[in-house]
Formats: structure tokens, C-alpha cells, sequence
């Protein structure tokens, strides 16, 4: 059987990458120019700044991916693209680029949902799974609780009522003065501090046991430095952040575990930028061995926007027979599992 060779393209919101995916599960190459650096400087992502970047980079890092593959715009098969949800400016540099391509080597367009790609990560480096798994997303815009179905078939059983766990994550770093990106350095600064020093809320939401709420311990948070301020007090960062990464990563998992028993699935997945967090890691994987499930996890590199996995999504995609037109636009509010 011929090999397929997908060309994969994502530009959702601050970087920029390529990459060429064999059989939707070999990675020939995987080239990501990030413009976090950058973007610091505002505490937080520029759409606007993101865009331009974006147009500057992106035939650089499409040369590089082909080169690293060893493979030429001859050879592809399909060209996916990430075209919603995101930035709607940095999606359209994306899809553009995508289209052009395509109508040249008038090759196959397949449009990629952004979460599809987070999920299909999982396939990359484990090619034992296959679908039906229970999934949780977490990242800056998505907290998702699905069973996959099949691929690229999702029942949503639980998702955010407010801020997704990313987004928490950003506040409470700029609230305790790590800046941006919120993350990574909470997850960093809390192995320095006890994650039982403050007792923040977990909220649960009590007509629909899987969904997520983060204002609350965002919020409890917020309370707990003015009030510490107008008393004059010191606070331990390292402490505030232990505490308030607990609470997240406790609710995460016990959701994530209700739903596994509920729905009677074995094998347990997560995906999304807050997936390489190095607490949800741990904690997913004590719980899946003591409940004697199979956890999956994508390496870090993985977890954060790449275009990797977007390569993975459309390989399956374009095995279903889903083709995009040129009249393929950006949708950034694009819903999991709407075409």
C-alpha cells in the first residue's frame, strides 16, 4: 500500500509551523517558529502582532519542514490545515497558504478543527491507540471532556461553564507577577511551595457532573492577595501557586475519572497546551494505574500548537474523504465536531 504524505500547516494563534506526517502517525518533520518572546512584552498575545508575524514566517518554516523530511511539494498528497478555532487573522494566513499550495500541486485541501489536532497528538507516539478513548482537553481556550468515538467523532461529555483551565492558569500568573506565558512558570514555581498551604474551592457544577468551572478558584485567588495586601502581609508565591495548581489538577482528574467509571472506558487520553503540565501528568497517571486504566499522554512538544498533530488529523480526515474547496475560510469560533 502507498504511503500518504500529508503536508501540515497551523498558524492558530502565536506560532507558526509545518510539518509532513506519513500515514497519519510518522512525523518526517516537525518545525515550529514561537513568538512567545515576543508577545511577553504585552502580557499576553497580540492578535494583530501575531498575524503579521505569521506572514513573515511561514514559507520559511513550510521550506524547512519539506527539507527535514527530505521530500518535495511532488510528493505530497494532501495539504491539512488548521482553520478554526483561533485567531481569526492568524487563521487566515494559514488557510491562504494551505489553498495556494493545493490549487498549484492541485493536490487535496482537508481543513483540520484545531481540538481534533490536539487529540489526534495522542496518535503520534502511541500507535497502539485507537478510538474509542475518553479524552480530556485542557489549554488556553478549551477544557473538554469527550469520548472519541471514532476519528474524528466526539461525544462532548463535559466542557467549561467560564474561563477554560489555560486561561486560569494566565490570570493567576499575572495576578502573582510571574507574567506571561501563565503555565509553565506556575507549573515551575509551584514544586518550590506546598500544594496544601491554602485551601482554594473546587467547584462543581451540579446539574452536569463533568463540567468544569475556573472563576471561582481564579477568583479565590484574586481575594486572597488584596486581602493579604491590606493587611500589609507577605505572601509565598510558590505556596499560592502550589495551592491553586492542586485545585485545578484535583478537579481535572476527578472528572475525568467519574466520567471513565460512568461511561465504562479503559483507556484514558489527554490533550491541549495544559496537557504537558507536569502536576496533571503526574496525577492522571496515579489515577489511571490506581483504577488500572491506560493513560496516554503526548510528549510535551506534542501538547502545545504544533503542526504535527494537525498532520495526524487530516491523514484520517482525508481517509474519510473530507475535502475542502477554495472557498475554505477561517471560523474562529469553530464548535468540536461541526464541519
Amino acid at each position: 500500500m502507498k504511503d500518504t504524505l500529508i503536508l501540515a500547516i497551523e498558524s492558530s494563534c502565536d506560532e507558526t509551523a509545518a510539518s509532513v506526517v506519513k500515514n497519519g502517525r510518522t512525523v518526517l518533520s516537525n518545525v515550529i517558529s514561537s513568538q512567545i518572546e515576543l508577545h511577553k512584552l504585552y502580557g499576553g498575545v497580540v492578535p494583530e502582532i501575531a498575524s503579521r508575524k505569521h506572514i513573515e514566517k511561514i514559507n520559511q518554516v513550510i521550506c524547512q519542514a519539506l527539507e527535514d523530511a527530505k521530500v518535495t511539494l511532488d510528493d505530497l498528497d494532501a495539504v491539512g490545515v488548521t482553520y478554526g478555532p483561533g485567531l481569526v487573522g492568524a487563521l487566515l494566513v494559514g488557510v491562504a497558504e494551505a489553498k495556494a499550495i493545493a490549487y498549484a500541486k492541485k493536490i487535496p485541501l482537508v481543513g483540520v478543527h484545531h481540538i481534533e489536532g490536539h487529540v489526534s497528538a495522542n496518535y503520534i507516539e502511541h500507535p497502539e491507540l485507537e478510538p474509542p478513548f475518553l479524552c480530556l482537553i485542557v489549554s488556553g481556550g478549551h477544557t473538554h471532556l469527550v469520548i472519541v468515538k471514532d476519528y474524528g467523532e466526539f461525544e462532548i461529555l463535559g466542557r467549561t461553564r467560564d474561563d477554560a483551565a489555560g486561561e486560569a492558569f494566565d490570570k493567576v500568573a499575572r495576578a502573582i507577577g510571574l507574567g506571561y506565558p501563565g503555565g509553565p512558570k506556575i507549573d515551575r514555581l509551584s514544586k518550590e511551595g506546598n500544594p496544601d498551604a491554602i485551601a482554594f474551592p473546587r467547584a462543581r457544577v451540579g446539574d452536569c457532573p463533568y463540567d468544569f468551572s475556573f472563576s471561582g478558584v481564579k477568583s479565590a485567588v484574586l481575594n486572597y492577595l488584596n486581602n493579604a495586601q491590606m493587611k500589609g502581609e507577605e505572601v509565598n508565591k510558590a505556596d499560592i501557586a502550589a495551592s491553586f495548581q492542586k485545585a485545578v489538577v484535583d478537579v481535572l482528574v476527578e472528572h475525568t475519572m467519574m466520567a471513565a467509571k460512568d461511561h465504562g472506558m479503559r483507556k484514558i487520553a489527554i490533550a491541549g497546551g495544559v496537557a504537558s503540565n507536569g502536576a496533571l501528568r503526574d496525577a492522571m497517571e496515579k489515577a489511571c494505574e490506581k483504577n488500572r486504566f491506560q493513560f496516554y499522554r503526548p510528549s510535551p512538544i506534542f501538547c502545545t500548537d504544533n503542526a504535527a498533530m494537525i498532520g495526524a488529523a487530516a491523514f484520517y480526515e482525508y481517509q474519510k474523504g473530507t475535502r475542502h474547496g477554495w472557498d475554505l475560510n477561517a471560523v474562529p469560533n469553530l464548535k468540536l465536531g461541526e464541519r
